[in-house]
């Protein structure tokens, strides 16, 4: 009697997952460097016992990150690195190493590069890397060598994790992995940083679709109630 409640309540909780991942990638659609998350839904088929219907649930407990590069959009920030194409610059977070692709960095008063956060930005070598703070002038190749009045100084480390799928979302644009590997032929932009890949004119439009869809269920939820209380004033009577 009650089976299409106990399905219904957990496409729901489903539904309401996704709503909270749609919120998250709207709301980051100018977060420099955000790589967009989708959720993933998957089912489970319960027995009843012989010759009854099965009972069929929706789970959406895992989550999806979508890696496809966001647009470069230029700024003429010295310190504004963005990666053309595969690989993620490394910073040191509490002492572990994170990948990201957000490159806006900053120079601290000790002549480090850092994140807004103040997070190291790494060499190849996983040093922190250092401008001097008498430079006149800061260039990066597009190899990620680093130069100061046309002197090189150290090269910015862009790696890549060896499986994509290992790699765990941390705070903002941040991403936990434990084996990368640097990239060969790495292309570094200077000036430039990589906007995020959502796109929401899809995100906006998704979520309406989801929203009226929890909708439904809710209106057969309600109908449902409806016809049990129905029935049991029936059996009273």
């Amino acid at each position: 009697m009650t089976d299409g409640i106990y399905t219904t309540i957990g496409r729901q909780t489903g539904l309401l997952r996704e709503i909270d991942v749609i919120a998250q990638n709207i709301a980051n659609a100018n977060t420099t460097g955000y790589r967009a998350e989708g959720l993933i839904f998957s089912e489970h088929v319960t027995r009843t016992g012989r010759d009854n219907p099965s009972i069929s649930f929706a789970s959406a407990t895992g989550k999806q990150t979508r890696f496809e590069q966001g647009g470069l959009e230029q700024t003429g920030g010295s310190f504004d690195l963005a990666i053309e194409g595969e690989g993620y610059f490394t910073v040191d977070v509490d002492g572990a190493t994170h990948l990201t692709r957000a490159g806006a960095f900053v120079a601290a008063a000790d002549g480090s590069l850092q994140t807004p956060e103040g997070y190291p930005l790494l060499d190849e070598g996983g040093a922190p890397v250092f401008v001097p703070q008498n430079a006149r002038s800061v260039s990066v190749g597009t190899d990620g060598t680093l130069s100061a009045d046309d002197q090189p100084i150290a090269r910015v480390g862009v790696v890549l994790p060896d499986d994509a799928g290992s790699m765990t979302r941390r705070a903002g644009t941040m991403f936990a992995t434990e084996e990368f590997q640097p990239v060969e032929n790495p292309r570094v932009v200077q000036g430039f940083l990589e906007a995020s890949n959502v796109d929401p004119v899809i995100e906006i439009a998704r979520m309406v679709e989801v929203q009226n869809a929890y909708k439904m269920g809710q209106d057969f939820m309600d109908k449902e109630h409806e016809r049990m209380l129905a029935m049991l004033r029936l059996m009273d009577s």
